[in-house]
């Protein structure tokens, strides 16, 4: 969220005086961002060719169940700096189901000047118990290498490589000894030491009107990965491009930047970029028809540069031809400061990959059932009239949402858990209003706390010393929304805990258990700092540097937020918190989201690559402002924005308060039905929503997927990012331009695909061109599946708990197909304990039959419902039975033509078992007759 001009005049004058040059931000400014020539580390280490690391492995033993080793230089020059050439220690451990470890440091017996940072609390604890204790190595000298290597057992079906001379990792096959991935195959490796300080050596570092004091000078890491039977890598959020990861480096691609990973405030960020911008997440996965699918983790919280290598990379570098794979793709990996913790993910498939790294960085939060639903918010409704008008005119117009929002303008002189009471006198009324319907309410936190004596969140985070400190040691001054704030020190365990409290109703007054809380700005934004962002030299618990642990800081202020929402429902009550910056582990705590996208038809395009990588890397719970937040949408524009945000896993509606209203019904009868129709479509299909963010709760497979993930052997799908599959049942493909008429949408593999809206059997495994209209985007359920819906409207998701359920059997070519269901109180953690229903329906041989999922034993909770199935549709059956038998009650029921959509009367008559009655969580089967 960026400033409107009118509202920041004295600051901009401030700035002029001070002789800051923090234009007045229209439009994304290039020249405010480093790029990698402005960047040393980076230039560097581009500058380096292949070959360039001369360490080799020695003293190779296996100790504490790891492999370690020492890296030394093979023939240390006499005149190189005594510092650089100390050992650097290497580790490599094997854990459960094909994940290996590769950790490299120095030696903290060498004295080095102080201890280099290891990102905390991403991964999660239990990940340490499925470690594998290495027993022994063997030492064999592997076809075409002049020397040995140690080799230690991975998995069955993998073993990891060390070579000696020169040093490299590698993970390969046991069958056949092909190569998965390898680290420093082209000598790419350099890992700058801490040293002292040489007399006369200048180790600070200049952009624009700021200085970088760098008191431990240069510490930087970088290194290659090669990535074997791969036709495209993906991952390494956050970025406005595209889902396959372009080539940034070697012919053609001289002036080409690399992928940066720096949380930074970018406002109305320009698409097809590798610029960083609010978040970052260092995981890459490779995917290929030969090979499948492998991943590669550098836990690393500061700032990366990763270059992503085209065909002839090396040669043209390096002068000469070097070894080459078919389906190889190399990419260099760069960061500042850290270690190597890295991860090697052995996959094969596109799930097991994910599910590998989200066992080492945790499973997505599961959500409130609330949280699913439409989200309205605006920067900002004015006062509390505001908020009831719009309320009462979602009602008027038969337009279901579950959440309204209030942004900075709420809180008294935006000093955060206050409320303006001139403008929202009775914030408890107010929420109150909204939970009688079964609606929600969140407000805006931000991290940068006003420095005002009068306030009590300031006075005692000072007190205690809970700021960040600048480089001489001061508390941190920086300017943000209320002018001169700190920021609270939330590396530390203690001020976590501390903001943590918070959010309790004695603390946060005006607070009620239906409002939650929304983290923006925490990247952090500092509208005079370096890059709108906290110095790099501003020191953290343990006399960390901002440097260290920079991308990380926004996922440490969304854990302490969800651990005080958690806190202040004495533990029974889930979280909900919006975060905008993110990193590794994110997923652990709520919900994420784009950040200031524009209403513009690219914006709208690059909204799904965006959200299919945060998928990836495990943020299942993700999506963009719908219809932009900068800008006034062509009333086409929004209407196309609903019917794809409707599919979304987050699914807000959003501006800038500069821009025109635009609530629903503001542009005339015809779009206020259409984005009626949109938004009604996702309260349909909140039962199949739900049960898929339990899926991702329990595998961290996402919610929305890449195509590849679902059709893993089709070429056609690998690179395609304009449509997307909702689970495993249904696949959605965006409108991205104007007045369009018609759309070529590719239909993969070898089953049929029925349209949502009307019924209609597409064939699989080739591109339709199908006619467009403006009632919707083109949408089909997956033969061979079937999806719960419920069908009735409401006010809010809170008010749809007990209506029944409609169930849509889409028959493949052996009329079978099965699908599943889950259901919980939508709201606790009981869910934990057991007490959830999950089902699985199968349709096979005539007969539906649903089958228990949920594990049961004695002491665990229970959950029923008493909701039932009012509607079995059946998608590709043939007319012509007229009832089916119910057991166990031996009870007949009628089967007829009907609408697929009863609230539409929409498409063709089709197959309907109408009114079976059955309880969800009981045990039955229906066979027709």
């Amino acid at each position: 969220m960026k400033p409107p001009m009118k509202n920041l005049n004295l600051f901009f004058l401030l700035l002029l005086v001070l002789g800051l040059h923090l234009s007045p931000v229209l439009s994304w400014k290039k020249e405010e961002f480093r790029n990698c020539n402005q960047t040393p580390f980076c230039k560097h280490a581009r500058a380096r060719k292949p070959g360039f690391c001369s360490l080799i492995a020695r003293d190779v033993s296996i100790s504490n169940g790891d492999l370690t080793a020492k890296l030394v230089p093979k023939t240390p020059h006499h005149e190189q700096d005594p510092d650089q050439i100390k050992p650097l220690i290497l580790a490599l451990s094997a854990y459960q189901d094909g994940i290996l470890r590769l950790r490299i440091d120095e030696d903290p017996s060498l004295g080095p000047p102080k201890k280099r940072f290891e990102v905390p609390d991403v991964i999660v604890p239990e990940f340490s118990s499925k470690k594998l204790w290495l027993q022994r190595v063997s030492t064999a000298t592997i076809n075409g290498d002049a020397g040995p290597s140690s080799i230690v057992y991975l998995s069955d079906g993998y073993e990891a490589v060390l070579r000696h001379d020169p040093f490299e990792v590698y993970v390969r096959e046991k069958s056949n000894g092909n190569r998965v991935i390898s680290l420093n195959s082209h000598g790419l490796f350099d890992f700058e030491q801490l040293r002292a300080k040489s007399e006369g050596e200048d180790w600070e570092e200049r952009f624009r009107t700021h200085t970088d004091t760098r008191p431990y000078g240069p510490q930087s890491i970088s290194f290659d990965v090669s990535f074997y039977g791969a036709d495209f890598v993906y991952g390494i959020p956050e970025h406005a491009s595209s889902h396959a990861l372009k080539p940034t480096r070697g012919p053609g691609l001289e002036d080409s930047e690399p992928y940066r990973l720096f949380n930074l405030d970018v406002f109305e960020y320009i698409h097809d970029s590798p610029f960083g911008i609010y978040g970052s997440i260092p995981f890459m996965i490779s995917h290929g028809k030969s090979r499948g699918t492998s991943g590669f983790f550098w836990l690393n919280a500061a700032e990366m540069q990763i270059d992503v290598m085209a065909t002839g990379w090396a040669d043209a570098e390096s002068g000469i031809a070097l070894p080459s794979e078919k389906s190889r793709i190399d990419t260099l990996w760069m960061s500042e400061a850290g270690i190597v913790d890295a991860f090697f993910f052995m996959g094969p498939g596109p799930k097991d990959v994910v599910k590998q790294y989200t066992s080492v960085t945790g499973m997505p939060a599961m959500p409130q059932l609330f949280a699913t639903a439409y989200h309205q918010c605006r920067w900002n409704y004015r006062d509390e009239e505001d908020v009831e008008h719009v309320d009462s005119k979602f009602d008027e117009h038969n337009i279901p949402y579950d959440v309204l929002w209030l942004d900075i303008e709420h809180a008294d002189g935006k000093r955060y858990f206050t409320w303006d009471r001139t403008l929202f006198p009775h914030p408890e009324k107010m929420q109150g209003k909204l939970a009688a319907k079964g609606r929600h309410m969140v407000t805006i936190v931000d991290p940068h706390i006003k420095r005002d004596d009068s306030y009590h969140v300031h006075k005692e985070a000072t007190q205690k010393g809970y700021y960040v400190k600048d480089a001489s040691g001061s508390d941190f001054d920086g300017w943000c929304w209320p002018g001169s704030s700190s920021y609270p020190d939330i590396l530390s365990p203690e001020i976590r805990s501390w903001w943590a409290d918070r959010f309790s109703f004695e603390n946060y007054v005006g607070s009620t258990p239906s409002l939650y809380i929304w983290n923006d700005m925490n990247e952090p934004s500092v509208f005079n700092g370096p890059e709108l962002t906290m110095p790099r030299d501003a020191l953290h618990y343990g006399g960390i540097e901002h440097r260290e642990l920079h991308n990380a800081y926004g996922y440490y202020f969304h854990m302490a937020t969800a651990d005080g929402l958690v806190k202040r429902g004495d533990g029974k009550d889930r979280p909900f918190v919006l975060s905008r910056a993110l990193f590794a582990g994110s997923q652990r705590h709520g919900a994420v989201w784009t950040g200031d996208n524009s209403a513009e038809w690219d914006h709208l395009r690059v909204s799904v690559p965006m959200i299919l990588t945060l998928g990836l890397t495990g943020i299942s719970f993700s999506g963009a402002d719908v219809g932009g937040f900068f800008g006034n949408p062509e009333p086409e524009l929004l209407v196309r924005w609903y019917q794809l945000g409707a599919y979304y896993p987050f699914f807000r509606g959003h501006a800038h308060h500069d821009t025109k209203r635009r609530e629903p019904w503001l542009f005339g009868e015809r779009n206020t039905e259409l984005i009626r129709d949109a938004i009604h479509v996702r309260y349909t299909l909140l039962p199949y929503f739900y049960t898929l963010f339990r899926e991702a709760n329990s595998s961290g497979v996402p919610v929305i997927r890449p195509l590849w993930m679902e059709f893993p052997s089709e070429e056609a799908t690998f690179s395609n990012d304009e449509a997307f599959m909702v689970g495993n049942s249904i696949m959605v493909q965006g409108i991205y331009t104007e007045r369009a008429k018609h759309a070529s949408v590719y239909l993969p593999g070898k089953q049929s695909w029925y349209d949502l809206r009307s019924g209609t059997a597409y064939k699989g495994g080739m591109t339709h061109k199908l006619a467009v209209s403006e009632d919707s985007i083109p949408a089909f359920q997956r033969a061979g599946t079937i999806i719960s819906r419920k069908d009735r409207f409401r006010r809010s998701s809170t008010q749809m708990v007990n209506d029944p359920y409609t169930l849509v059997i889409a028959l493949n070519s052996s009329q079978e197909a099965e699908g599943e269901l889950y259901v919980d109180d939508g709201k606790s953690f009981e869910f934990e304990h057991g007490a959830y229903i999950h089902r699985r329906f199968v349709f096979s041989g005539g007969k539906l039959t649903s089958v228990n999922l949920a594990t049961t034993s004695p002491g665990k909770s229970q959950f029923s419902s008493e909701s039932v199935v009012e509607r079995i549709v059946l998608l590709g059956h043939a007319p012509g039975p007229k009832s089916a038998l119910i057991e166990p009650t031996n009870q007949k029921v009628s089967i007829e033509l009907g609408p697929l959509w009863l609230q539409w009367g929409r498409g063709s008559a089709v197959v309907t078992i109408r009114k079976p009655g059955v309880r969800i969580g009981d045990e039955w089967t229906i066979k027709i007759l």
